[in-house]
C-alpha cells in the first residue's frame, strides 16, 4: 500500500473541527512492503507497529546513520528501546517520520520471529525497570572516576619524588596503563548514557573522560560502538569484525575466503600471528589513526579540542621529567600495555562466538548468540569494567554496570525456558577461547583452500 491521505492525528492530521468530519484512516503496510525499503536512499523501520520513513533523517540520527540504517525493513522496537532511556523524548523525533502502521492482520514483529520469546522479554525488560536496575549508583561512578584520578596522581608524584629510573619508570607505565584502562570502562558508561538520568550530562562528561581523560573521540566511538550492539558479529554490520583480510572470523567467512582461493595473510597461522598484530597494535597504531582520521574528516573540533587537552596534559606533565621525546615513548608503552588488555577483555565475549551474516533473529536471540560471560568475582569485575556481564550488557545497553548482576538470574531463567544458550565460563577459558577459535577458523579456511 502506498501513502495517502491525511495520516491521523500522530501522522499529523486530526479530526476537523464541527462538522462532523471524520479523520482518513491511516495508512497500513504489509511486512512485505516494508521489508522492501531497506536501499541507500530509502529506508523504512518499524517501531512499535507504526512505520516510520528515515530515508532522509538518518543523515541527522545522534548515533550515526548506520546504525539505524542496519534496521531499514525490520521491526526496531528492542533495539529503540534498548539505545534510549528516555523514550517519550526521543519519539518526539519520530513523530514526523511516521507514515503509516502496520496493516491490523500483520504480525507485531517480522520474518515469523518467536512472538511469545519477543513478549517475554519486554516483560522482563519491565521487570527491570519496576526493580529500579536502570538507576545508577553516586557513590559507585564516583569511585570510579576517582580511583582513575589517584593513579593519575600517584604517578606524577612517584616521579616527582623518586626520579626517573628503569623500575620508577617501568612501575609508572603499569600504572598509567591500570588508569587508562580502567577510564575505558568509564567512559563505556558515559557513552552508554547509564550515569546520569539526563542524556546531556551523560554526553558531556562522556567527552570529559574519553577526550581530556584519554585523549579520543566520543563521536568517533558512538558511531562505532553503537553499531556493534545494534548487530553484533554480524558480518557488514558490526565494525568490530571487520578485520580489513587480516583474520577471518566464524565459520563462514574462513569457507568463502578458501573457496575463492584468497589468502592475504596464512590465516591457518592466525591464532600465532594474532599475538604479534592484534593485542599490541590496535590502540597505539589502528586506533590512533582511526580517531584523528575521523575527528578532521568529519570536522568533530569539539572532540579534537578535547583529545589535545589530553595530550598537553600529559606532556606539562611529563616533559619536566622525561623530555618530549621520552614523554612520547613513555605513552606509546603505555598504549601498548593498555592495547594487550582491552582486546583480551573485549574479545574474549565475542570471537569465540557465532560470527556470521544477517540472520534477521529477534533482540533476545541476537544477543546471545553473539555474546557470552565470564565468572563473577571482585577482580573480574574490575579488571573488565563489569564486561564480563556481556549478555546483561548487551541485552541492556543503559544499564549501569553495577546492576548486572541483579538481573543476570532473571535473564538466565528466560533463555532456559525457550533453550536459548546461556553461556558463561572462567577468565583463563574466555582467553583461550579466543585462540582457539581463530585456530579453528583458519583450520576451516586451510580445508577449504585446498579442497573445495
Amino acid at each position: 500500500m502506498g501513502k495517502g491521505g491525511e495520516q491521523g492525528e500522530e501522522c499529523g492530521g486530526g479530526a476537523g473541527g464541527g462538522g462532523g468530519e471524520r479523520e482518513a484512516p491511516v495508512p497500513a503496510f504489509t511486512w512485505e512492503e516494508v521489508q522492501k525499503h531497506n536501499l541507500q536512499a530509502d529506508k523504512w523501520l518499524v517501531v512499535e507497529r507504526k512505520v516510520y520513513d528515515i530515508s532522509q533523517w538518518v543523515k541527522r540520527h545522534p548515533g550515526g546513520h548506520r546504525v539505524i540504517s542496519h534496521y531499514a525493513g525490520e521491526d526496531a522496537t528492542d533495539a529503540f528501546r534498548a539505545f534510549h532511556p528516555d523514550i517519550t523524548f526521543v519519539r518526539k523525533f519520530l513523530k514526523p517520520l511516521l507514515i503509516g502502521e502496520l496493516a491490523p492482520g500483520e504480525p507485531s514483529q517480522d520474518r515469523d520471529k518467536n512472538a511469545q520469546i519477543i513478549e517475554d522479554f519486554r516483560t522482563l525488560r519491565k521487570t527491570a525497570e519496576e526493580m529500579n536496575l536502570f538507576k545508577a549508583s553516586p557513590v559507585f561512578f564516583s569511585f570510579c572516576l576517582g580511583h582513575i584520578l589517584v593513579m593519575e596522581a600517584l604517578a606524577w608524584l612517584m616521579v616527582s619524588y623518586y626520579g626517573t629510573s628503569w623500575s620508577i619508570t617501568f612501575l609508572l607505565i603499569i600504572i598509567l596503563a591500570t588508569s587508562q584502562a580502567q577510564a575505558g570502562w568509564l567512559q563505556h558508561d558515559f557513552g552508554h548514557l547509564s550515569v546520569f538520568r539526563k542524556s546531556k550530562w551523560n554526553h558531556l562528561v562522556h567527552k570529559f573522560v574519553i577526550g581530556h581523560l584519554k585523549g579520543a573521540s566520543a563521536n568517533w566511538w558512538n558511531h562505532r560502538h553503537f553499531q556493534h550492539h545494534a548487530k553484533p558479529n554480524i558480518f557488514k554490520k558490526d565494525p568490530d569484525v571487520n578485520m580489513m583480510h587480516l583474520f577471518v572470523l566464524g565459520d563462514t567467512q574462513p569457507v568463502e575466503y578458501g573457496k575463492k582461493k584468497l589468502k592475504f595473510f596464512p590465516y591457518n597461522r592466525q591464532h600465532e600471528y594474532f599475538f604479534f598484530v592484534f593485542p599490541p597494535l590496535l590502540i597505539p597504531v589502528y586506533f590512533h589513526m582511526q580517531i584523528f582520521t575521523t575527528m578532521f574528516k568529519h570536522k568533530y573540533w569539539v572532540d579534537l579540542a578535547w583529545a589535545f587537552s589530553y595530550y598537553i596534559r600529559y606532556l606539562i606533565t611529563y616533559t619536566p621529567f622525561y623530555g618530549v621525546i621520552g614523554s612520547m615513548c613513555l605513552l606509546t608503552f603505555v598504549r601498548f600495555l593498555e592495547s594487550h588488555w582491552f582486546v583480551w577483555v573485549t574479545q574474549m565475549n565475542h570471537i569465540p562466538m557465532e560470527i556470521d551474516y544477517e540472520k534477521h533473529r529477534d533482540w533476545l536471540g541476537a544477543q546471545l548468540a553473539a555474546t557470552c560471560n565470564v565468572e563473577q568475582s571482585f577482580f573480574n569485575d574490575w579488571f573488565s569494567g563489569h564486561l564480563n556481564f556481556q549478555i546483561e550488557h548487551h541485552l541492556f545497553p543503559t544499564m549501569p554496570r553495577h546492576n548486572y548482576y541483579k538481573i543476570a538470574p532473571l535473564v538466565k531463567s528466560l533463555c532456559a525456558k525457550y533453550d536459548v544458550p546461556y553461556e558463561e565460563k572462567s577468565l583463563l577459558k574466555a582467553f583461550s577461547d579466543i585462540v582457539g577459535s581463530l585456530k579453528k577458523s583458519g583450520e576451516l579456511w586451510l580445508d577449504a583452500y585446498l579442497h573445495k
